[in-house]
């Protein structure tokens, strides 16, 4: 368990007032906790949200070697606080240390460091619907050194940043740009790691996707280039004949918590839920014969996100009649039920914080 020191502040900010947008206020404290070669992970503190100071040769600037996780926390109607599977984001971020040579954190020291912060800035909660309290490890590279090889000192910081809803349409359906160009990941690198490598690659696809009037980019596999993998901020879910289908994990893409979340539940409602390749192709005679029924993404920004129609070259693929499906809806209203208290949880994966 972490002896952690707690500073807090003289000078609290004001709260927000009206609409959040998503990840541009952050709240009054952050956590931080050192990491030296040879003493390990050390001095664990939450203060006063600040500035940090580093050497311009630190090595995060110049080789990447950092990860990230994102998950929230919510207050219920009792006033208490809680996260959504906060495990699962340990164990992710254990696993992507360990691709990027970055020293992991003990799962229950991740989740504890999590709950001192947030316990702290609880307040900061926002309550009404669809916002939340965003949650913003991270781990970065600080020896100030420009040779190519593992930093020997690290910094862990977790901030904090109540906010809205992540596409300002909320729930209204989205459009998908299918990339045909650009590539992300393949399997052997990054794709199942959660750090910024993996979205800067992403970056100019999504200014093309944007620029055409699209809020996000679908990537396909980097070998054959046909294979759907996920989207830039969520993983991909399609209702095909009856069916529940997704990309297979297969070393490429994310594996996220609300995904997970998503085929738990879709399964325990009777659905049969396949995990494994899905071309564009497929996608394509499945619209064209009207058997594509749903699309959505999940993650942990957006929760669920209803796909209004799919671009590929010079196909546009319009799901079903523009508005949000039925188990689309479903996922939204439960998932975000059991986050919130609205409806039971019989997985214990709501935790509270104290």
């Amino acid at each position: 368990m972490l002896d952690i020191k707690f500073d807090l502040t003289k000078e609290p900010k004001e709260k927000p007032q009206g609409p959040l947008g998503f990840g541009k206020i952050f709240t009054d404290h952050m956590f931080i906790m050192n990491y030296t070669e040879g003493k390990g992970w050390h001095d664990p503190r939450v203060e006063p949200y600040h500035e940090i100071s580093l050497e311009p040769s630190a090595m995060v600037f110049h080789y990447g070697q950092e990860m990230f996780e994102g998950l929230k926390a919510y207050r219920g109607d009792d006033g208490k606080a809680f996260l959504f599977r906060p495990d699962m984001n340990a164990k992710r971020a254990i696993r992507s240390n360990e691709r990027l040579c970055i020293p992991t954190i003990p799962e229950e020291d991740f989740v504890q460091a999590i709950k001192a912060v947030v316990n702290v800035d609880r307040d900061w909660i926002p309550t009404e619907p669809g916002t939340s309290l965003y949650i913003r490890p991270f781990i970065i590279a600080t020896d100030p050194i420009l040779g190519v090889a593992p930093s020997k000192t690290y910094l862990f910081i977790i901030i904090l940043s109540p906010s809205g809803a992540y596409y300002s349409s909320g729930l209204a359906p989205v459009g998908i740009w299918i990339e045909d160009d650009y590539v992300r990941a393949v399997r052997g690198g990054l794709g199942y790691a959660k750090t910024g490598g993996n979205y800067a690659a992403s970056l100019a696809a999504q200014v093309k996707a944007h620029d055409d009037g699209y809020e996000q980019v679908l990537w396909l596999d980097g070998v054959e280039r046909k294979y759907i993998e996920e989207v830039g901020s969520m993983n991909i879910f399609f209702k095909i004949d009856g069916k529940i289908v997704t990309p297979m994990l297969s070393g490429s893409i994310l594996p996220g918590i609300t995904r997970d979340s998503v085929i738990t539940l879709c399964k325990d409602w009777g659905y049969e839920v396949e995990e494994r390749l899905i071309s564009v192709d497929e996608l394509l005679d499945a619209q064209k014969s009207g058997k594509l029924e749903e699309v959505f993404g999940t993650g942990t920004a957006a929760v669920i996100s209803p796909v209004g129609k799919l671009r590929f070259g010079n196909e546009v693929m319009v799901i079903g009649d523009g508005t949000i499906g039925e188990v689309s809806q479903k996922l939204y209203d439960t998932v975000t039920g059991i986050q919130t208290g609205a409806i039971p949880d019989e997985r214990g994966w709501r935790v509270e914080v104290n």
